[in-house]
């Protein structure tokens, strides 16, 4: 449900870490074209510049919000699950940034390794697949740690099983550990692959 998703994301986290992880990690620019696979509601959006915007979740419900919320001559969504093919776009290798938040630990390693090989084939040459996914990672805090195993995703990796199934599609990776984005004790990996 879409408005109880939103309201526990403005809880644990806030407008914060949307603003952190688009200034910091996307980097995206006025005019580029960014594809968001799972955009879910598209919360995001707001915290970007003026991007050409195609985001896509298997969820109607968000879909529908995202539509109401944020639907424009520069932004578009469609309804349709990962396992598919980039929706509506045209022409592969069109989009500079492809986004995948919040999805990949909820992916086995195969769905994961589609997922790379779908956001890679939808890349123009150098541009950057952005990922963010809760990691167990070496020191996190025993709270962050114990809310990740209560997480709905069944797939939580540590930063390598990540790091080894982007490797697999990607030659360049760059893996940043962060315990900052909520307000609660957590712990995320952001990767940064450069097609």
């Amino acid at each position: 449900m879409p408005f109880v998703y939103r309201t526990f994301a403005r809880l644990m986290a806030g407008d914060a870490a949307r603003i952190i992880f688009a200034e910091e990690h996307i980097r995206a620019r006025d005019n580029e074209r960014l594809l968001d696979i799972g955009c879910g509601p598209a919360d995001i959006f707001p915290h970007l510049p003026r991007v050409d915007y195609t985001g896509f979740d298997a969820n109607p419900d968000y879909i529908a919000t995202a539509t109401r919320n944020y639907g424009c001559d520069r932004a578009r969504f469609y309804c349709q699950r990962v396992n598919d093919e980039v929706p509506a776009t045209g022409t592969r290798r069109e989009f500079d940034i492809v986004l995948a938040s919040a999805i990949l630990h909820h992916l086995d390693d195969a769905e994961a390794e589609h997922l790379f090989r779908v956001a890679h084939a939808a890349l123009k040459p150098e541009g950057r697949l952005v990922t963010l996914d809760c990691v167990y990672a070496p020191g996190q805090s025993p709270i962050a740690r114990y809310l990740i195993s209560r997480d709905r995703g069944q797939h939580v990796r540590d930063a390598r099983g990540y790091l080894d199934i982007a490797s697999r599609v990607f030659s360049r990776v760059v893996p940043i550990v962060r315990h900052d984005l909520m307000r609660i004790p957590y712990t995320h990996l952001i990767l940064d692959c450069t097609k």
